[in-house]
C-alpha cells in the first residue's frame, strides 16, 4: 500500500511512468530529481500519509525503499 501510493507520489512530481519505479529506484541517480524536487515528494508524503518527517529523516532518503521503510516506521 505504501508502495503504490509513493509511485504515484513520485510519478507525479517528476513527470515519470510509475511502472520504471522500483525499491532499488534512487531519486537523485535514477530519476534524477534535484532538491526542489525531492522536497516536493516528502511534502507528498507528509500530505498523503498525514504524517511529519523530520529533517533527518529526510535526509536519509535516498531510494524508493528508503521512503517506505521510513513511511512504515512513522505510521506504525
Amino acid at each position: 500500500m505504501e508502495f503504490e501510493k509513493l509511485t504515484e507520489i513520485i510519478a507525479d512530481v517528476l513527470n515519470v511512468d510509475k511502472d520504471e519505479i522500483t525499491l532499488e529506484t534512487t531519486f537523485v541517480d535514477d530519476l534524477e530529481a534535484d532538491s526542489l524536487d525531492v522536497f516536493q515528494i516528502i511534502m507528498g508524503i507528509e500530505e498523503i500519509f498525514d504524517i511529519d518527517l523530520g529533517s533527518e529523516e529526510a535526509q536519509g532518503l535516498v531510494s524508493v525503499g528508503d521512503a517506505v521503510e521510513q513511511i512504515k516506521k512513522v505510521i506504525g
